[in-house]
């Protein structure tokens, strides 16, 4: 997608200039309007966007980048119709459903744990849990306490209701991941099967439950770019700890096998946009970084608004090796922040 090089109207002066007093003087996000038209500069303007950001980020959230590991607990086999998902069972995809066991989930709470990382998330290919699901949960979580294992650990188990967030946070997960993916009009041509608004209400229920709320998306599914600025301003009504920014890898079997991949500077436009529209929400870098934009175009990232990382793998798709990852931010002097700063 081509940023299209209208950047002011009457209501917006020169974007940048308007977001540098509204957003890094006083904090406030911009409007969908001025997210339009951050995604709409020109090229010769990105590294000014991305400076932007960047200090931006360093304003209202401070240097440090949270580093968190993801792990499947329960892969493949889901009813819904996520377009872009080869875990669901409606696509010819290469993926199967498996199930891991608590000794494997205890082995890899501990393994992201060694690498610096202050967050684990346990992640589910489901509609929403069922007690087998949950029970599966809470034995894992026991045993990684059991294991000596303090990390802070998340869940993104699909929807749920209010007896279920009620047992979530009883077990002790502290944050809850489920994507509204897209902006609420593109969301009926990604998804069939379920509701944007059904999504809402579950983040709605984590929210008021005291958890934190993980919400982000996928960059590159077909929408325009007027529906990316949608998006982020969506997002940002959500007041969201957490932003997860995914860029689509496109999976054999499902719809979206032939959709290209984000351009580099589309994404780091993109980035910058998002940081803008939330400057105090952690912004993390997730699944398609490394294919839309290799490492150079990750560090320019980090550099650009982003404040936070997973490493390693994500679910059924290879990220890069966290020790890479590790090594840039040490490159870029971007402290990891501490679990006991996170608790």
């Amino acid at each position: 997608m081509t940023a299209a090089p209208q950047t002011t109207g009457p209501e917006l002066g020169d974007v940048l200039a308007v977001a540098r007093e509204q957003v890094l003087g006083r904090g406030e996000g911009l409007t969908e309007a001025q997210v339009l038209a951050v995604l709409r500069l020109p090229d010769e303007r990105l590294s000014e966007a991305l400076q932007l950001a960047h200090e931006v980020r360093m304003r209202w959230c401070g240097p440090e980048v949270e580093v968190e590991g993801i792990i499947s607990l329960k892969t493949g086999g889901c009813p819904e119709d996520c377009h872009f998902c080869s875990q669901s069972g409606r696509f010819p995809t290469p993926v199967r459903s498996a199930w891991l066991d608590i000794p494997g989930l205890v082995k890899a709470a501990r393994q992201t744990a060694e690498t610096g990382a202050t967050e684990f998330c346990i992640v589910a290919a489901v509609r929403g849990p069922d007690a087998r699901l949950l029970a599966q949960v809470r034995q894992g979580v026991e045993a990684i306490r059991a294991d000596g294992n303090d990390i802070q650990i998340a869940c993104s188990l699909g929807m749920l209701t209010r007896d279920q967030v009620d047992e979530l946070v009883g077990m002790g997960v502290h944050r809850y991941n489920h994507n509204l993916e897209t902006a609420r009009s593109h969301f009926p041509e990604v998804v069939t099967t379920h509701s944007w608004e059904e999504r809402w209400e579950t983040l709605r229920m984590v929210g008021e439950a005291g958890m934190e709320v993980c919400c982000g998306g996928i960059i590159g599914m077909g929408e325009t770019v007027e529906q990316r600025a949608e998006f982020a301003v969506q997002l940002a009504r959500l007041s969201p700890h957490e932003v997860p920014m995914n860029f689509l890898i496109p999976q054999p079997g499902t719809p979206y096998e032939n959709y290209e991949i984000v351009e580099g500077k589309d994404a780091l436009r993109t980035v910058a946009a998002f940081r803008l529209a939330m400057p105090a929400t952690m912004l993390r870098f997730a699944g398609g970084r490394e294919l839309t934009l290799g490492d150079l175009g990750a560090e320019q990232g980090m550099l650009g608004g982003i404040n936070a990382i997973i490493v390693g793998n994500y679910l059924t798709n290879l990220g890069r090796p966290a020790s890479a990852d590790l090594d840039m931010l040490a490159e870029l002097k971007m402290p990891v922040k501490a679990l006991s700063d996170s608790l």
